[in-house]
């Protein structure tokens, strides 16, 4: 498995940080499997591994937000890529039309609505119809051989 995660490695990605809420309280999860669908209609997918415990926020018809992470927020990707606790406690974030967290400063924004899901392993495959987005002019943050890179 080791192998194949290292040959995966070599494909560069952007870093995204999904937000949504579960019960009353805000959840996160770091991400890099985030990926266009369509444009007609405008729909996005990414998975998140069974076993995490935001996993049951990505419910059908619920509201998320796609962040994609600029340069030099490797700081905030790997707050949400760590498992348990509060990852918003330190962070000033607000709240979309939607009902999504909102994180400040990152590259793009996707307001979605979880529209369907699929197994896929140890993980499951959200999609999502995007209901507006957002592009700030800033280089993305990138991962790649295990790494965070800039653009």
């Amino acid at each position: 498995m080791r192998a194949l995660r290292s040959a995966l490695g070599v494909f560069a990605t952007g870093v995204t940080v999904i937000t949504a809420f579960e019960a009353s309280h805000p959840v996160g999860i770091t991400v890099n499997s985030f990926a266009s669908v369509s444009l007609d209609p405008p729909l996005v997918l990414w998975s998140v591994a069974k076993t995490a415990t935001c996993a049951g926020a990505f419910s059908p018809q619920s509201a998320f937000c796609v962040h994609v992470l600029a340069a030099g927020q490797d700081g905030l990707a790997m707050n949400f890529a760590r498992s348990g606790g509060d990852k918003f406690a330190a962070l000033a974030w607000g709240r979309s039309e939607w009902g999504a967290p909102l994180l400040p400063g990152c590259a793009a924004e996707f307001h979605c609505q979880a529209e369907a899901s699929y197994p896929g392993g140890d993980h499951t495959i959200i999609v999502g119809r995007v209901l507006a987005h957002l592009v700030r002019d800033i280089p993305p943050l990138l991962f790649h051989r295990g790494r965070f890179r800039e653009f």
